[in-house]
């Protein structure tokens, strides 16, 4: 199956797993899916991810999920820019989440990252999601 969105279908079985109180959820990898883990889990929004391989050889990630008091620690995840629509923020405009409490993750020159490391860089790009 051709997934056109796979950074929206990452978010949103992260989403359906939180709503169903799971502890663990399974997405296929890639280089871009690793690289938005690794923000989610140095910002304290997932316990964290591991790769492993299905029988027919396709490699998944294995993605840990935090709750806190019983209720998911990531409260609201969202996609900003989608294949029919980018959404691309300069250092000036790139959106504050929740005042500071959320993050927006970005696809930079230099890699992805959350706002405030991409603001201390001096850096803008391609606005990926939104979590708080």
């Amino acid at each position: 199956m051709s997934i056109s969105d796979p950074i929206g279908d990452m978010l949103t079985r992260i989403r359906n797993a939180q709503l169903r109180r799971r502890d663990v959820v399974s997405t296929p990898a890639s280089t871009l899916r690793g690289r938005v883990l690794d923000v989610l889990q140095s910002e304290g929004f997932i316990r964290g991810y591991s790769e492993s391989t299905l029988d027919n050889g396709v490699p998944q990630f294995e993605i840990e999920l935090k709750y806190s008091d019983s209720q998911p620690v990531i409260r609201t995840i969202e996609r900003v820019s989608r294949p029919g629509r980018r959404v691309y923020a300069s250092v000036k405009n790139i959106p504050s989440v929740a005042n500071g409490l959320g993050v927006s993750i970005l696809s930079t020159p230099k890699g992805v990252m959350a706002d405030h490391e991409a603001k201390a860089q001096n850096l803008g790009g391609e606005v990926l999601c939104r979590v708080f």
